[in-house]
């Protein structure tokens, strides 16, 4: 892992040399750090990944086989946020939790526009995202929810205030009955999409559903084991293959493609889907490492935790001796 860490260090540089040049070109969706494959096989010599939405000699004419001396990589693939809309027209039930936990459904209890082509056609839908930790302000102990940006806030019309409801409206969730919190704080920058729910229930507990205690937050390393639990796709595992990621997404309604810089790549056959973002992503030791926010169907990406919690200037809350909520400072 020492020698795989020293060339990544040799490699980081110039591969940030390049990266706004590379995802400045058309088709291109992410630059990353990575190991050269060649027909199929790994080569053992560090590249850099240029993921693009097609991959053929149109796209690779645009990217040099090299730059200053190493290799490149391309690789086909499409990324996008990982919330889910659908129509309040028809939507169906979902798990009700009576604890408000982490890995469960939530989104806004407002409806918001949306028009081609985020959509088939011009209407109001409603979000369904997911409910990742407990966090705390560092300044007042209050208890809020955390999740994605593009879940909580959704488009550039979101105000501080507004109503978020567990079950999501997407999942049959009341407008008004159902409301647990309102948006606290949240933040879209170069490394994070991240917002502070404010419970205003006292029914919560510092757990993810299915995977237990929330046990504090750490780094992520590149070679670990990470799961999640998500509202679509439940409890899933992935690797994680790199912490230096710089992705472009589509967020559309009002928000516009947005560049995140340093995110955790996570390879699995499918570690997310629509609706699981904000979920958190834990180590074995159930320490929180990041915060999941979107992929494709063989890779997900999420924000490294730290940036997630100094930006909305929050505490993780993790589980007491006996199951009480305490701030967590550090791992």
């Amino acid at each position: 892992m020492a020698h795989q860490d020293d060339e990544r260090a040799a490699v980081r540089p110039i591969k940030r040399l390049v990266e706004d040049d590379f995802l400045s070109r058309p088709g291109v969706v992410g630059v990353d750090l990575g190991e050269k494959t060649t027909r199929g096989r790994r080569t053992g010599r560090p590249a850099i990944l240029v993921f693009v939405r097609r991959k053929g000699p149109a796209a690779q004419f645009t990217i040099p086989p090299d730059v200053l001396g190493v290799p490149t990589d391309v690789v086909e693939d499409s990324f996008s946020p990982h919330h889910t809309i659908a129509s309040p027209e028809g939507v169906g039930g979902a798990e009700r939790h009576e604890l408000l936990i982490g890995g469960i459904g939530i989104g806004p209890s407002r409806a918001i526009r949306f028009v081609p082509p985020d959509v088939p056609e011009p209407d109001d839908y409603v979000v369904a995202g997911t409910l990742g930790a407990l966090v705390t302000p560092r300044h007042r102990f209050l208890v809020m929810g955390l999740t994605a940006f593009h879940v909580a806030c959704v488009d550039d019309a979101w105000a501080v205030g507004d109503p978020m409801v567990h079950p999501s409206r997407v999942d049959g969730g009341h407008p008004l009955h159902d409301r647990v919190g309102a948006l606290a704080r949240a933040a879209l920058s170069s490394r994070v999409d991240a917002a502070a729910i404010l419970l205003t229930t006292p029914r919560h507990r510092a757990e993810v559903a299915e995977l237990g205690p929330v046990r504090g937050f750490a780094a992520a390393r590149v070679g670990q084991r990470v799961r999640k639990r998500g509202r679509t796709t439940a409890v899933t595992e992935g690797v994680v293959a790199s912490t230096d990621a710089a992705i472009t997404l589509d967020f559309g309604a009002g928000l516009g493609v947005r560049t995140l810089h340093d995110q955790i790549r996570v390879e699995s056959p499918r570690f997310g889907d629509h609706g699981d973002s904000g979920a958190v992503l834990l180590d074995d030791a159930n320490r929180v490492v990041g915060l999941y926010l979107g992929g494709s169907g063989r890779r997900g990406f999420a924000n490294p935790v730290e940036p997630v919690l100094d930006q909305l200037d929050v505490d993780l809350l993790t589980s007491g001796a006996r199951g009480s909520p305490t701030p967590a400072r550090g791992a």
